[in-house]
């Protein structure tokens, strides 16, 4: 027993109190974001946020683990104590902060409206009579819903939506601009186009959100954000996933 007390005292003091493997965070992920939180081709959860929240724990001291959660019972089971925060290009906004507690901004995001690439619409006020998609329960779909004569479609994930916008089920889709650049300048470059960027008058943050009064995880969070920011590493993260 002395020998192994002696052996913990000299891994304390080596590795400054902790070591890095031994906090472990687990955070929800609905992994249908691209190119923030997707699944590649190996089924591996990968993207922007995965990439800053390894990042993040490496200057923190703590281990992300990742859990792929779907969307529309991703507040209730932080909530419920499944798991220990949410990463999944959650937007900071008054409503959730009554429910939840938030880090430190670590993305700055806008709303972008992707149409056919040979429609004439040029903004939200263009769609009345006419069927917009969003994915349920994000700010996409809030400001689908806040726009006069607009026909809101929900959808359980983002990629629904762009699908039923490129075969013409639906005339327009609003979400967040790295997640519509994803799809209009990649996947779907030939027939889809971002028409407009849509100004709402406030700046709209992501955040990493965790179980109200969490102060240990939001601590560790925010220390990893600084971080990550001081370095320069998000420059570098922007750079891979998301580029111009």
């Amino acid at each position: 027993m002395l020998k192994k007390a002696l052996l913990t005292l000299f891994v304390l003091s080596v590795f400054g109190g902790s070591a890095w493997a031994e906090t472990k965070i687990v955070f929800a992920v609905d992994a249908t974001w691209p190119p923030m939180e997707f699944v590649d081709a190996q089924k591996n959860i990968v993207g922007f946020a995965i990439d800053f929240l390894n990042a993040a724990g490496k200057e923190a001291g703590f281990t992300p683990v990742f859990k792929n959660t779907a969307w529309d019972g991703i507040f209730a089971g932080l909530a419920a104590g499944k798991y220990d925060a949410i990463s999944s290009s959650v937007s900071i906004t008054e409503e959730r902060k009554k429910a939840m507690d938030f880090s430190d901004p670590y993305f700055t995001v806008r709303q972008a409206l992707i149409v056919a690439k040979t429609s004439a619409v040029k903004s939200l006020g263009d769609l009345k009579g006419k069927k917009v998609g969003g994915q349920i329960g994000t700010t996409g779909y809030f400001t689908i819903k806040a726009a006069e004569g607009v026909i809101p479609k929900s959808y359980d994930e983002i990629g629904l939506a762009m699908e039923d916008l490129n075969v013409g089920r639906i005339d327009a889709v609003v979400c967040d601009d790295p997640v519509a650049a994803n799809y209009a300048i990649l996947k779907y470059k030939d027939t889809l186009k971002i028409a407009a960027v849509i100004e709402t008058g406030e700046v709209e943050y992501y955040g990493f959100a965790v179980k109200k009064g969490d102060k240990k995880t939001l601590d560790l969070l925010n220390k990893g954000i600084a971080a990550v920011k001081a370095k320069g590493i998000d420059v570098e993260l922007n750079k891979k996933w998301i580029g111009q």
